[in-house]
Parts: structure tokens; sequence; C-alpha cells
């Protein structure tokens, strides 16, 4: 695991089309390595070289949110998406985040419980906030302990 670079867009851009019904543009990702208010990580996979996930998080003043996270399906249940949202954790403490955020389909049962291990709280709720099925978004919480 470690941050991500320029060099990695192409794999991360394929494995979010793999990953969702309504992916993020390729030029969405292009500022996010360099920008010092985002964190943006990649694992890859030990012996294959594979982009098997990445995560990205952005923070203003002492709030964040978790913008993205994606496995790639052969490497689910392999506790990368726990690694991936580990390493968020750490990252926004350091920055002294006090609330880190983020939305999960209300039909994502299995991210709902990666995020429930770690104490993210439901807070609130997006009607109709995803398109590609249109669904609602649940918003998720987490305080973080200085």
């Amino acid at each position: 695991m470690r941050l991500a670079t320029s060099a990695d867009l192409p794999e991360v851009v394929a494995l979010e089309r793999e990953c969702y019904s309504d992916p993020w543009p390729a030029s969405a990702f292009a500022a996010l390595p360099d920008n010092p208010r985002v964190f943006f990580a990649i694992a890859r996979d030990a012996e294959s070289g594979r982009l098997a996930g990445y995560v990205i998080a952005w923070f203003v003043l002492d709030e964040g949110e978790l913008a993205n996270l994606a496995v790639t399906p052969k490497a689910r249940r392999h506790g990368v998406g726990s690694k991936l949202l580990e390493r968020v954790l750490e990252d926004a403490t350091a920055r002294g985040t006090r609330d880190l955020y983020l939305e999960v389909r209300a039909s994502n049962t299995a991210a709902q419980a990666l995020y429930g291990r770690r104490e993210f709280k439901e807070v609130g709720r997006r009607k109709s906030y995803y398109r590609s099925p249109t669904e609602d978004a649940l918003i998720l919480r987490r305080t973080l302990k200085p």
C-alpha cells in the first residue's frame, strides 16, 4: 500500500469503471495525487503487482470526507478495503480531523458493515442521490478522537 501517483491513474480509472455503475470521469482523478488536502492511496496485489484497490478522502479544516473506496472483485473479502480504510483514518487523525463523513448506497450492506466495524454511524440520508440505478445514499459519520 502506498500513496497514489499520476502513473497509477489509468488503472484507478479502469477499476472505478469496473466497480461503479456511475463512475467518476478520468478527469476527476487528474489533480488528486498532488493535492495536499487529499489522501489518495492504492493497494497492489503482492504477487501480481496489479491494482487491488484505492481510496480517496479530502479534508477541509477539521472535517473530512471519504469520497471513494474501491476494491477489485477478486481482492474483496481479503482485508484490502479494511486496510485502505484504516490508512484513511490514520491520515485523518494525523491531520486533526474531528469528523469524517461518507455516503454509501442504501443497498450496499457489505460496505455498511465495513464502515460499521470502524464506528461509522448513520446521520442522514440523501434521497435518490445515486444514479444507475437511482437509490438513496446513507450519510455516515465517524467522530475521531484527538
